[in-house]
């Protein structure tokens, strides 16, 4: 596959850009922060797959260093709170799944939904990202699809006991998603991602990861509709 040149019409220089990327960059380094605490509170919920676990968390926490390498590069002092802000609703809902026990609405949270939004951003973002960031952002995303890769082949083992579970956590959680994309829109555009392409890239790898679990096209169709109930 052809390597894509960043584009020649940003400049990331500009307080515009900068300030967008303020936003954009934090998401992601929260958004790995999350991953990499995530994967511990499953180690502890999959005794049996403790190690793997620990080592996925691992990785989320060499991708968190090199997303904060990506904005000092920048110069850019990354805005935490909001990216905190950003993820509470989904933090909130694994938090209170983990509680109860909910090992399956844990994995769809974190390692379909919260993995694919991320290799879908990383996807559209390593063709207009600066030459530094670009590095880092194809490496990182190499290593989330085998994130993705864990949560489809526990639930695939464990797709009929798993399967109600699954589509009322989809349910609750898929919308928080289209809130996201909107809420990071703007932002996004100004580094040169347009949402719909966020959207259309999240929309394939999700259904790509459902029917790899177990679900057939007339269900992935119906639990993905589900997005647009917010």
């Amino acid at each position: 596959m052809p390597q894509l040149e960043a584009s020649p019409t940003i400049d990331f220089q500009t307080e515009t850009y900068k300030d967008a990327y303020s936003r954009i960059n934090a998401i992601v380094i929260e958004g790995e922060q999350e991953a990499h605490d995530n994967y511990l509170t499953l180690a502890e919920l999959l005794a049996d797959k403790k190690a793997e676990l620990i080592g996925l968390s691992k990785m989320e926490n060499r991708h968190m260093k090199g997303f904060q390498a990506c904005g000092r590069n920048l110069k850019v002092t990354p805005d935490m709170a909001f990216a905190k802000q950003f993820f509470s609703d989904l933090h909130r809902n694994f938090q209170t799944a983990a509680a109860e026990g909910q090992i399956v609405t844990c994995l769809l949270i974190q390692s379909l939904i919260i993995e694919c939004f991320a290799i879908a951003a990383y996807n559209i973002y390593i063709p207009v990202a600066d030459d530094f960031a670009r590095k880092i952002t194809e490496g990182v995303v190499k290593e989330e699809y085998s994130h993705l890769n864990f949560g489809e082949v526990w639930l695939q083992a464990h797709f009929e006991e798993s399967k109600a579970e699954l589509e009322a956590a989809n349910r609750q959680n898929l919308p928080i998603i289209w809130k996201l994309l909107n809420a990071v829109a703007d932002d996004a555009r100004v580094l040169g991602m347009e949402k719909d392409a966020l959207i259309e890239d999240f929309m394939i790898a999700y259904g790509e990861a459902l029917g790899n679990i177990g679900f057939n096209n007339r269900d992935i169709m119906r639990m993905s509709a589900q997005g647009l109930a917010a």
